[in-house]
């Protein structure tokens, strides 16, 4: 097996990743330094570390969609101690899985999870610019020009958004809800645009990633991905 294919067998990188580890001199095969990309490991007998960790292929490629709850982190382990996704994910405490991207710790919705290196790059890459969609909870209505504004793309930190969807859905006492696609990942992105236009995000949470949907998947659950979500994601 190709050697970037190894190292990104393992779950800790992608292919394009694994190559500048190479490049680097990070990469060892039995002890001995690897620089040539071209080089094949044997799979059942070579011993591949990068930086001095074990390379071990994944046995079994997982992907999954949970229902993150409020009130929790993005990331394996927290150094606040706070609630992580994985709290949530017990079957898969033997598992090196990881978050495909991120939602913030008062955020809820879909949330993928993969040990496939590939897919996750692909997903969290920005050329890749696949569709996000939210559902936000905002006091009182837009003005026109306000949805004008986002739809063509606010500018934040010194840089214009890209242009977005946002449709309003319904209105209950003084909260509006609205539906809103975004192509970008920035930080507390739906957060911040709407506050360009002087509304507070009092709930948020994402719907859909692409072609895959959070359906009715309580908090907390999760369930794998069907073979056309799959397929889907390995088509990006």
């Amino acid at each position: 097996m190709r050697i970037n294919k190894y190292i990104a067998s393992g779950g800790i990188c992608s292919r394009r990743k694994a190559e500048e580890y190479i490049n680097q001199g990070l990469v060892k095969v039995n002890g001995k330094t690897v620089t040539a990309l071209s080089f094949e490991v044997d799979e059942y007998n070579d011993t591949v570390t990068v930086s001095g960790n074990k390379i071990v292929p994944v046995k079994r490629t997982i992907y999954i969609m949970m229902h993150k709850p409020k009130g929790c982190v993005c990331t394996l382990k927290d150094d606040k101690g706070r609630k992580t996704v994985m709290d949530y994910l017990s079957d898969f405490s033997d598992t090196r899985l990881f978050p495909v991207g991120r939602l913030d710790y008062d955020t809820e919705g879909l949330l993928l999870l993969t040990n496939d290196g590939d897919v996750a790059n692909k997903l969290t890459h920005p050329s890749t610019e696949i569709p996000k969609t939210y559902i936000a909870k905002v006091k009182g209505l837009l003005q026109e020009s306000d949805l004008a504004a986002l739809r063509n793309g606010v500018t934040l930190d010194g840089v214009k958004l890209r242009r977005c969807k946002v449709k309003f859905l319904d209105q209950k006492d003084d909260v509006a809800r609205y539906e809103v696609t975004i192509y970008e990942g920035k930080n507390r992105q739906i957060h911040r645009m709407f506050e360009f236009v002087g509304k507070e995000v009092e709930f948020l949470k994402r719907i859909k990633i692409g072609e895959i949907r959070l359906g009715g998947l309580s908090r907390g659950a999760y369930r794998y991905l069907t073979d056309k979500e799959v397929s889907f994601l390995k088509r990006l």
